[in-house]
């Protein structure tokens, strides 16, 4: 809790500097990361160095900021509305210092806050709303860190929610003030809309950090968050905390709704104008039935965007650090299913995979069997080799290596609960299989005949 008695000693107020002259002393680093920052005003900045680094140079000449390649003297500030010393020269910064008091412009001193008058904060951006987080010189830290957090919570789009609302300023002041004009206001921010909006969020592959800006955004914005069953409770409760949370099953062997049903649910809450996040499990396009859902969104009149996320094919490849496109070896890529080799005909796909494609399986345990059997019988050489990984990202994944031949070993692993990601492919030779289990340990006695089973089934 708070202290009752806490006084900040540094008063933070927003200065008008538009047109207005910024000075910054420096040619370094501090002096470029301070020109980024007023950088984001409309001030007109006034850059004294007599020689700058390239990188500073560079900016100046990108923003047409004013530079004065010349020995700093006094004169130099003359006009300013505020200072920044930045040249990392304590004698000359302390110099700058006291010629900004004299000349009556309040100065900052980088890294010295006994020079300062004011202190820079970390700025959150969304013109013309600003953010600012300080922490009286004390924690710049935490103060960048607190920056990070709440830039994920607001929307891109804020700043112009709020020009958007200067242009109704007008009409709100003809509405008696107080609260007739306060509830005008509080329902254009906050009022829900007519035709609610869907988002359909990768949620990738389980690592809570892998989730996207975009998508971390929108969970803290939404009314209901339709989940699935892989995607990880740390993720889900990553949302507003006091949105509904509907979780719609979808794992093998329990689904707690059908698809027909999400889809109707999804359109329900559409028309109820909530704002939904449907989040599914690593990327929606893949594998993740969205076209469906799209389809029944668009049917149905109902707004909705797709957030991608890391498709559990990267994030396995991530934690073998395994070239998934190889120069020379591979330079095509397939996603398919092991379902996909249940028909009687090979799908087109297998051709690729005999002709140097790496492919990334998403599958379970249980077909290991058959997708090493019908690709080897399609002239896959039993030599190629695997990768698989259980739980991918996760700290608690598994990692096995070994050829298409010891793959059908991993129906035999009753110890494999979580999601299962194979890569198959000549290109996975070049991975790194130094905290990795071979799969030939776990492989069945008779391995031919274990392959010929997966080719009956």
């Amino acid at each position: 809790m708070p202290q009752a008695n806490a006084k900040l000693n540094a008063f933070p107020v927003f200065m008008r500097v538009e047109g207005e002259a910024v000075a910054i002393v420096g040619g370094g680093e501090a002096a470029l990361a301070k020109a980024r920052l007023v950088g984001q005003s409309s001030a007109v900045l006034r850059i004294i160095a007599q020689t700058a680094e390239a990188e500073l140079l560079s900016f100046i000449a990108a923003t047409g900021a004013v530079h004065v390649a010349a020995a700093y003297e006094a004169a130099h500030l003359e006009g300013a509305a505020m200072v920044f010393a930045a040249s990392g020269d304590e004698a000359l910064d302390r110099r700058v210092a006291e010629d900004a008091r004299r000349l009556s412009i309040p100065v900052n001193a980088v890294d010295r806050p006994e020079l300062c008058d004011f202190f820079t904060p970390a700025l959150v951006n969304r013109a013309p709303v600003a953010i600012a987080i300080g922490t009286e010189g004390a924690g710049p830290v935490l103060a960048q860190m607190l920056r990070g957090r709440i830039d994920r919570m607001l929307s891109p789009s804020l700043g112009a929610l709020a020009t958007l609302a200067a242009s109704f300023r007008g009409a709100a002041e003809r509405l008696p003030k107080g609260t007739g004009r306060r509830r005008f206001w509080r329902d254009f921010f906050a009022g829900a809309p007519a035709s609610g909006h869907i988002a359909l969020v990768g949620a990738g592959p389980g690592a809570e950090d892998l989730l996207t800006l975009r998508a971390h955004r929108l969970l803290m914005e939404a009314d209901v968050i339709v989940h699935d069953a892989l995607v990880p409770e740390a993720i889900v409760a990553m949302g507003r905390r006091d949105a509904e949370r509907l979780p719609v099953g979808k794992r093998k062997g329990c689904h707690s709704k059908s698809q027909e049903e999400i889809n109707v649910l999804l359109v329900e809450l559409g028309r109820e104008g909530k704002r939904v996040v449907r989040l599914k499990s690593g990327d929606p396009l893949v594998f993740g039935r969205a076209g469906e859902e799209m389809a029944a969104l668009r049917d149905a009149g109902i707004a909705y965007e797709v957030v991608p996320g890391v498709t559990a094919a990267f994030a396995a490849a991530a934690d073998f650090e395994l070239p998934l496109t190889l120069r020379g070896v591979s330079s095509s890529l397939v996603f398919t299913t092991g379902h996909d080799l249940k028909g009687n005909s090979l799908p087109d796909w297998a051709k690729l995979a005999i002709s140097g494609a790496t492919v990334a399986v998403y599958m379970g345990r249980s077909v290991a069997a058959e997708v090493a059997g019908r690709l080897i019988e399609a002239g896959l050489s039993p030599d190629t080799a695997v990768a698989v990984v259980e739980n991918a990202s996760l700290g608690n994944r598994r990692r096995f290596h070994g050829t298409l031949a010891d793959l059908p070993s991993l129906e035999a692993r009753a110890d494999l609960s979580g999601p299962v990601m194979t890569i198959i492919g000549d290109a996975v030779a070049g991975a790194n299989f130094e905290r990795s289990e071979p799969l030939a340990a776990h492989r069945h006695e008779d391995t031919a005949s274990a392959t010929a089973e997966g080719v009956e089934q």
